[in-house]
C-alpha cells in the first residue's frame, strides 16, 4: 500500500499538471494586451504546442516510467514543471511565450502514464483512489482560475507563472526527501496482475474504446478548460465584470464539479464499467445544447451541471487500465493511450479561438454535444463485465 505522505505528494502533483497548463487560458486576455495581440482569439493558438507535447511526451514518459523507474520520472516532472513556468513569466514575445508553454506540456506529459500507475500500483479499491486522484488535478484547475486571477489583479500575469513555479520546485525537494527510491523498475519485476483477465481480442477491443472515448472526452475537457474563463466572461457582461470575481467563480465551478469524480471513483469499484460510463456520456449532451443558448446565471447554473458530468466521466479511461492491464507495463499503456488522445485533443486549443472568434460560442457548446454523442457511441462498443459485487 502506498503511504500517506507520497499519496497525498502524487495528488498534488495531478493538481499542479492541470494547474500550470491553464494559467495561460486563465491570463490569455492581459498576457494578449501586455504583448501587443489585438485579440485573446489571435493569442490561443500559440498555446497549442503545450497541449501537443502534453499528448506525445506521454508515450517516452510511460516508456521511462516502465523501464527506468516511476520516482525517477516524477522528480523530472516537479523540476521540469518548475523551471518552465519560470521560462515562461520570462517571456517577451508572443512566440517565447509559445516555447515556454511547450516546454511545460513536455513535462506536464510525465504525470498521468508515471504518476497514476505509481499511485494505483499496490492500491486496495483503484476506482475511490483515482476518483480522489482526478478531484485533486480538477481542484488544480480550480485553483488556476482563481489565483491566476488574484496574481493578476495584485502583481500581474508574470507573477501568475512565477510564485506557482517557485513552489512546484520547492515541491520537487520534498517529494525526493519523502519518497524513497524504487527497489526495481515495474518491467524488470517478475510478477503482476491485472484485476479482470480478457482474451486478447477482448482486451485489444477495450484498448481500442478506451483510446477512442478518451479522445472524445479530453476534446471536452480542452475546450471547456481552456474555454469557460471567456465564456464567462462574455455571458456575464453587464452583470459581473471584474476578473477576479469572475476567476473565483469559475474556480467555485470547478471545486464543486471535481466532487464528481469521487462520487463515480467509488461507484467504479462496486459495479461494472460499461453502463456508468454510458449514462454520464449520455447526459452530457442536452445539458450541452442548453448551454449553447443560456446567459447570466441560467449559463452559471447550466456550466456547473455540464462540468460535473464532464469531470465525472474522467476516471473511467484509468480506471481500465488498471482492471485490464498489468501493472508492469501499465505505464507504457497509458502513454500509448494518452499520446493518441492527448495529441488529436490538442487541436481544441488550436481551433478555439477561431471557432468562437467566427462562429461564437454557441456554435462551439453545440459541436461539443455531438463530440459527447460521439463519446456515448464508442462507450456502447465496451466488453460487457459481470455486476461486481459492492466492497465491505
Amino acid at each position: 500500500m502506498t503511504s500517506r505522505p507520497v499519496t497525498l505528494l502524487l495528488n498534488i502533483a495531478h493538481a499542479v499538471d492541470h494547474m500550470f497548463l491553464l494559467i495561460f487560458a486563465a491570463a490569455v486576455g492581459t498576457i494578449a494586451a501586455d504583448l501587443g495581440v489585438a485579440r485573446w482569439e489571435d493569442l490561443m493558438p500559440y498555446g497549442t504546442g503545450a497541449y501537443l507535447l502534453y499528448g506525445l511526451g506521454a508515450l517516452p514518459a510511460g516508456r521511462l516510467g516502465d523501464l527506468w523507474g516511476r520516482r525517477s520520472m516524477m522528480v523530472l516532472f516537479f523540476f521540469g514543471m518548475g523551471l518552465s513556468a519560470v521560462l515562461c513569466a520570462l517571456a517577451r514575445t508572443p512566440w517565447e511565450l509559445a516555447g515556454a508553454m511547450t516546454l511545460i506540456g513536455v513535462f506536464a506529459s510525465i504525470y498521468h502514464p508515471v504518476g497514476i500507475p505509481m499511485l494505483v500500483q499496490h492500491a486496495q479499491r483503484p476506482g475511490a483512489t483515482i476518483g480522489l486522484n482526478g478531484l485533486s488535478g480538477n481542484l488544480g484547475i480550480a485553483v488556476a482560475a482563481l489565483l491566476t486571477g488574484l496574481l493578476i489583479k495584485w502583481l500581474g500575469w508574470r507573477a501568475a507563472f512565477t510564485v506557482p513555479g517557485i513552489a512546484c520546485l520547492v515541491l520537487g525537494l520534498i517529494f525526493l526527501w519523502v519518497v524513497p527510491p524504487e527497489r526495481e523498475a515495474p518491467a524488470r519485476r517478475k510478477s503482476g496482475t491485472a484485476a479482470i483477465a480478457l482474451s486478447p481480442a477482448m482486451l485489444a477491443r477495450a484498448l481500442a474504446v478506451m483510446t477512442a472515448a478518451s479522445i472524445t472526452g479530453s476534446l471536452l475537457f480542452n475546450f471547456t478548460t481552456n474555454g469557460n474563463a471567456q465564456l464567462l466572461n462574455e455571458r456575464f457582461r453587464g452583470i459581473v465584470e471584474e476578473p477576479a470575481v469572475l476567476g473565483a467563480m469559475l474556480a467555485g465551478v470547478y471545486a464543486v464539479a471535481s466532487l464528481a469524480q469521487v462520487v463515480v471513483g467509488r461507484l467504479i469499484d462496486r459495479y461494472a464499467l460499461k453502463p456508468l460510463y454510458l449514462a454520464i456520456t449520455l447526459a452530457q449532451v442536452p445539458i450541452l445544447l442548453a448551454t449553447a443558448h443560456a446567459q447570466g446565471w441560467r449559463l452559471y447554473a447550466l456550466l456547473l451541471c455540464a462540468m460535473i458530468f464532464i469531470f465525472g466521466a474522467i476516471p473511467f479511461t484509468d480506471s481500465m487500465i488498471v482492471r485490464y492491464v498489468d501493472d508492469r507495463m501499465r505505464s507504457r499503456v497509458a502513454g500509448l493511450r494518452f499520446t493518441i488522445s492527448l495529441g488529436v485533443s490538442s487541436l481544441a486549443v488550436w481551433l478555439l479561438g477561431p471557432i468562437v472568434k467566427g462562429m461564437g460560442f454557441g456554435t462551439l457548446l453545440t459541436v461539443m454535444a455531438v463530440i459527447a454523442l460521439c463519446t456515448s457511441s464508442v462507450v456502447l462498443l465496451l466488453p460487457s463485465e459481470q455486476r461486481r459485487p459492492a466492497l465491505t
